[in-house]
Parts: C-alpha cells; structure tokens; sequence
C-alpha cells in the first residue's frame, strides 16, 4: 500500500451506570398474587408459558405492579435534580417522570464571570472574522491545511493540540483526551500513541471510529472531524520514531500507558531497565505495541465564532464512490 504523503510533519516537542428509573419485569410470584384479581390468576395459571398472549399479560402487569411501588411523589430521582428521565419499555410503553426542584441547587460555576473583558458582564462577542461558501476549498483537507497554517500566523498556542474522543461499543461509553496531531497526509489525520494498554487501544479495538476537536481561541475558530480509524505500519511509524529525543523513546517502552502504578518509583525504575537496555543503542526501534493511528475523515465541519452566537458552520460529508467528492453544507448555529 503506497504511503501517504504529509502536508506537514510536526517533530515531538520537549459498568453501564444505572437509570434513574427502571420498569421491572418481575414473575408472577406469592408475594405479589394477593394484588390480582381471581379471574387474572386463573387465567395464568391456565397460560401456557409459549402462549404470547401470557407473555403480554405479564409483563403490561409488572408496568402496573411498578407504577404502584414506585410513584410520582417517591421517586428516587434527586428532587434538587431537576431531570426529566423518559423510559420507553419492551411493549412500548413510554414512563416520563420528571423531578419537581423544591430548592434550586448551588452553583458552583456560572458564566459568564465577573472577569468577563465585556464590560456589560455578558458572554464573549467573537468578531474577528466571517467564513463564507466562497472562501472555502473544495476538499476539506486542504482547508484545514489552509486554517492550521493561518493559526501558526497567528501565533496560536500549540495549535496542534487537539482532543481525541473514542467510544467503547460494548459499554456505549465515551472517553475524550487531548492529543497532539503529528501529521496530516492526503489520508487524514495522524496521532501515536500506546495501542496495547491505553483506554483509545482498548475503545478502537471495538469500535473503530473517532472524533477529533480543534479550538483555537486566538483566532475563534474550531474544527470538528469525525471518521474510521487505522494503524500506520511499522516502518511508517518508526519515521516519526526516530524524530523523538532519546528520553521519549525510552519512555515509550518503559510505559505501559493507562495501568496502575504503585508509585512514580515503579514508572522510574522500568525507565532505568530500559535505559540498560538500549545504552549504547542510538536507532532504537519503535515498540511493537506504539504506533500511528489515522483518522480517515468522513465528517469535517469548520467553525467560524461569530457576534451574538450566530456561527458560520459549514460541514463537508464524504461523498460515496470512486472520486474523493464532498457535499459542502452551511449548517444553522
């Protein structure tokens, strides 16, 4: 497979939780009988436990039997809360409870501040720029190119810093941390990182797909990414390897990145085994475990901050087929 060439190479720098409201499906059992009605209980005990209109029988009676262990006014829900829970169930029915806030609860952060630079004390006004269907590239690579390029102008802080959100498939659950970008190539957008113990490795190895979140305040603009990931090769990786100071590569081998430790002493002294290891070595190879991981966009939608929280929003969707064609869409703030 040919490699992908880089815009730009940037060298290394110094249990599920549980609802708030649960419909249960419990069997018919003594405890509960006392609550039926005769004609009800000798109709099941005449069902046979195949027949599906039993089967709807039972559970219609355990929404019911809920219904009336768990009411409006004794809901566990926290009554400070002030959430609204629906629950659609099996048979589908729909249970909307909503928490009543008889005391509203303490906020700990509420914006905007008092430091607010808008001397009304009102949010942040972005004005610096527009973004329009004519300013944009017909591919959506090359106008990122074209905004990182602006940002480093701009003297944007570590514009490369990004965050990388990844979701387990199994648990349904959604991890974000931020990241640098080390490459963007006519494929998509390069990270490296541990791809054996590292809670991503363990995310894309169920569900390969990502999403990456750029924001660069200097120049109030933010760029969304969402697409398929995959792993560079070895010899790719080790390109950008062989770029890392010493002490980086090292670590990459001493880390056993996302375990836990029993102290900095345990990370410290697998760094000093490593060390030993490699002295004397100057091309030290990349771990088999570490590597790059490609996004390969589908989704990439740019974000221009604009006066009174009214956006450019454009997003380009790859286009099925041969050709690398997108839909260009302005999309309401």
């Amino acid at each position: 497979m040919p490699v992908s060439v880089p815009y730009y190479f940037i060298p290394s720098t110094a249990s599920t939780a549980s609802p708030l409201i649960r419909i249960a499906h419990r069997p018919v059992s003594q405890s509960i009988r006392p609550r039926l009605s005769p004609r009800y209980i000798t109709a099941v005990r005449s069902s046979s436990l195949r027949n599906p209109h039993y089967q709807r029988q039972r559970r219609l009676y355990s929404m019911l039997y809920a219904a009336k262990s768990h009411p409006a006014s004794k809901s566990s829900t926290s009554a400070s809360s002030g959430i609204t829970t629906t629950t659609t169930t099996s048979c589908g029915t729909t249970t909307t409870t909503t928490a009543s806030s008889s005391q509203p609860s303490e906020k700990l952060i509420f914006a905007p501040t008092s430091n607010s630079p808008d001397p009304s004390g009102g949010a942040i006004q972005y004005t610096q720029s527009t973004l329009s269907l004519s300013d944009l590239s017909p591919s959506p690579l090359t106008q990122f190119h074209t905004w990182y390029a602006s940002a480093l102008s701009s003297s944007v802080y570590q514009p490369e810093t990004v965050t990388l959100s990844t979701a387990s498939l199994l648990s349904g659950r959604v991890s974000a941390r931020i990241v640098f970008l080390k490459e963007l190539d006519t494929r998509g957008f390069v990270i490296y990182s541990n791809w054996a113990t590292s809670k991503k490795a363990e995310d894309v190895s169920t569900n390969p797909h990502a999403a990456l979140t750029f924001w660069w305040r200097e120049v109030e603009r933010q760029v969304r990414v969402e697409g398929r990931v995959e792993r560079l090769s070895e010899s790719e990786s080790q390109v950008y390897f062989d770029t890392r100071i010493r002490g980086s590569r090292v670590g990459a081998w001493a880390s056993e990145q996302s375990k836990v430790l029993e102290g900095r002493e345990e990370l410290e002294e697998r760094v000093k085994k490593m060390e030993r290891r490699f002295e004397g070595v100057e091309s030290i190879p990349v771990p088999p475990f570490w590597g790059g991981l490609r996004i390969v966009p589908d989704v990439i939608e740019f974000w221009q901050g604009r006066e009174s929280r009214l956006h450019d929003r454009f997003r380009y969707t790859r286009q099925e087929g041969e050709g690398e064609e997108w839909k260009i869409e302005r999309l309401s703030p």
